[in-house]
């Protein structure tokens, strides 16, 4: 293997890395804001809001994401009519859908585990159900999932390279061609490179969702934060997080 031609064609990599960051970030953005809108709904006491969610939930986690992007990027076009511009919004909406679909359980069961007596609380205190859910539900809630959904990340990194079978062009799809280009030569070792990008980007995936994680919990008072002092335990009233007690 000729380590020196890995080494020049490295510059090759960087639209390509940029390529799988957003595909990556879009993704997941996507899939957070599916994720709640189906956590909420499967959580739902009404069987007709409750019911499309599981049933969709079920589907999606039921069937394959290669044949899911493949969906997006073809068969929509010619079934529906629905075609997009660029093959990387089919990658993005796949794995957005199918990811939030995943982390909608993530949601659901957090929401289900928050305490029955602060919902009680909120609700002697004449809180509207929106109220609930905004000031006491989901701020107890977060730093729940964050753990799960840090792990969810790192797999739609990892997944992101599926985008290559449509022909978007990422660092798995540069790798193999790079590598096919010099003859197979120096495939392994395009391959080995791309395998340690993908573990630095999902090392900082790791320490960002535990600073977040940290973070969301210094909030609701669960975890030590700087420059404070701790809350008397006979005190009656805990503000912090929207916690009611």
């Amino acid at each position: 293997m000729d380590f020196q031609a890995v080494i020049d064609s490295l510059p090759r990599y960087a639209m390509p890395l940029v390529v799988t960051i957003s595909v990556t970030v879009a993704s997941a953005a996507l899939a957070l804001l599916v994720a709640f809108a189906l956590g909420l709904m499967t959580s739902s006491k009404h069987l007709a809001v409750r019911t499309p969610a599981r049933t969709f939930v079920e589907f999606i986690r039921g069937s394959s994401v290669v044949v899911q992007l493949f969906w997006f990027a073809y068969a929509m076009p010619v079934i529906l009519g629905i075609k997009f511009d660029y093959a990387i919004v089919a990658g993005i909406i796949a794995l957005g859908l199918n990811y939030g679909a995943y982390c909608s359980e993530v949601v659901r069961s957090a929401i289900a585990a928050v305490p029955k007596g602060q919902l009680e609380a909120s609700v002697a205190v004449n809180f509207t159900p929106f109220q609930r859910m905004r000031l006491v539900v989901l701020p107890q809630a977060w730093p729940e999932m964050i753990p799960s959904l840090s792990s969810f990340a790192i797999m739609l990194l990892k997944a992101s390279a599926l985008v290559s079978l449509i022909g978007v062009l990422d660092i798995t799809g540069m790798a193999g061609i790079i590598g096919g280009a010099e003859g197979g030569q120096n495939l392994l070792a395009h391959y080995a490179l791309i395998l340690v990008i993908y573990f630095i980007l999902a090392w900082l995936i790791w320490h960002g969702m535990r600073a977040l994680e940290r973070k969301a919990k210094r909030g609701v008072g669960a975890g030590p934060a700087k420059g404070r002092t701790a809350t008397p335990p006979d005190q009656s009233v805990a503000t912090a997080g929207g916690a009611l007690t």
